[in-house]
């Protein structure tokens, strides 16, 4: 395993393998203006989202902290916030400027798009000349942040692409990288195994907290029926006929050396080195999403019948060990280890495979989400707006 990669450091220490200049909108009304100045300004990306109108309590925080956190994502440069409201625009741009990075808000109240517009390209082009001439250095191992997520999940997910991203996830856990899992509601049939491997009572509990408020949002809704979600009817195509049986196969990306050491909420960020978990939607586009929100740079996602989810500023890293997925897919997957199921290669040798993608895309090479265009940006709705 190679211990140096290249990267972009910014202003806060961190260190990024992407430098793309984003221009965020504060809420839906702003989507229009936010894709106008990225078409005015070749580079930049926009991320439209479906919300941030009449949100409050929690919602409310988790929005703010989600636009925050992808704004101060290493993978980012500079930032442009477009907003209707001024006030709220400010609260976005003061949070992304903490990180000491390049970040200016506009609000469209009392302007209008077309004045909005043309003063967020002129700051845009800016940006983009600054962003432009930043270069690469050399970086360590262990300033590197790793989140993992599964999707479309069968019988070959938990054989081999799944115990492939834990071998890594161990690999990097020895270098002092700082790694992320999650998907709550799959992890139903195997969380005392989760909770074997936390580091001490008090993780143990917080993590026990986010379980139980998840089964109490099932309560609520008075069913215990999931059979229409989870297992999904990919999942079950696959072979995998319970939630258990999925939970069985989804801690098998956690490795077996690292203690969970700290559980986050909803777009947190991790304080410390180590594997950490974080309460999260098991929808693909979600997950990656609050991945990305909590500062994570590359992303590692194992498929079994085929998914073809990415994500606008966090790489997703795509493997599979479904013979059939790699052959009538193969445009999707970044890394074949379905050698593990012909014994052409044992699971250790997945794992270098996988962590030789990932220096490969720290360095520079596209994942196939990104070459094919997928920037699936979707932002966690907790309840409905007021």
């Amino acid at each position: 395993m190679q211990q140096t990669f290249m990267a972009y450091r910014r202003e806060n220490g961190r260190v990024g393998i992407r430098n793309h200049v984003i221009i965020l909108p504060l809420d839906d009304l702003s989507n229009a203006a936010c894709e106008a100045v990225a078409n005015n300004v070749k580079g930049t990306l926009a991320l439209p989202h479906a919300y941030g109108r009449l949100q409050f309590g929690e919602d409310l925080d988790l929005h703010f902290r989600t636009l925050i956190g992808v704004g101060s994502n290493p993978n980012v440069a500079a930032v442009i916030v477009i907003g209707i409201e001024p006030q709220w625009t400010k609260r976005v741009v003061d949070g992304i400027a903490k990180t000491g990075k390049p970040v200016e808000g506009f609000a469209i109240e009392q302007h209008g798009d077309l004045e909005t517009i043309c003063s967020a390209s002129r700051k845009a082009k800016e940006f983009m000349h600054f962003a432009t001439e930043l270069q690469r250095t050399e970086c360590k191992v262990n300033e590197l942040w790793v989140s993992t997520k599964c999707g479309e999940s069968d019988t070959t997910s938990g054989i081999a692409a799944n115990p492939t991203v834990g071998n890594a996830f161990d690999k990097l856990w020895e270098k002092g990288a700082t790694t992320l899992f999650g998907e709550t509601t799959e992890i139903t049939g195997g969380e005392h195994l989760v909770m074997e491997r936390c580091a001490n009572d008090e993780v143990r509990a917080k993590f026990k907290g986010f379980f139980d408020r998840y089964a109490k949002v099932v309560d609520d809704h008075k069913t215990d029926d999931l059979s229409d979600s989870q297992p999904t009817k990919g999942n079950i195509e696959g072979g995998l006929t319970t939630i258990e049986e999925k939970a069985l196969g989804n801690v098998q990306k956690i490795g077996r050396k690292a203690p969970v050491i700290g559980c986050l909420d909803k777009a947190e960020m991790p304080t410390g080195p180590g594997l950490w978990f974080m309460d999260s939607s098991s929808a693909a586009a979600e997950m990656v999403t609050l991945c990305a929100a909590s500062g994570f740079v590359v992303h590692f996602f194992p498929t079994g019948q085929g998914n073809i989810i990415g994500n606008p500023i966090l790489p997703v890293i795509k493997l599979s060990a479904n013979p059939r997925t790699v052959r009538t897919m193969s445009e999707h997957i970044d890394v074949d280890v379905s050698g593990i199921l012909r014994r052409e290669i044992n699971l250790d040798a997945a794992g270098d495979k996988l962590l030789e993608m990932m220096f490969r895309t720290c360095n520079g090479r596209n994942t196939s989400a990104e070459v094919l265009g997928h920037r699936e940006f979707i932002m966690t709705r907790l309840y409905e707006s007021a």
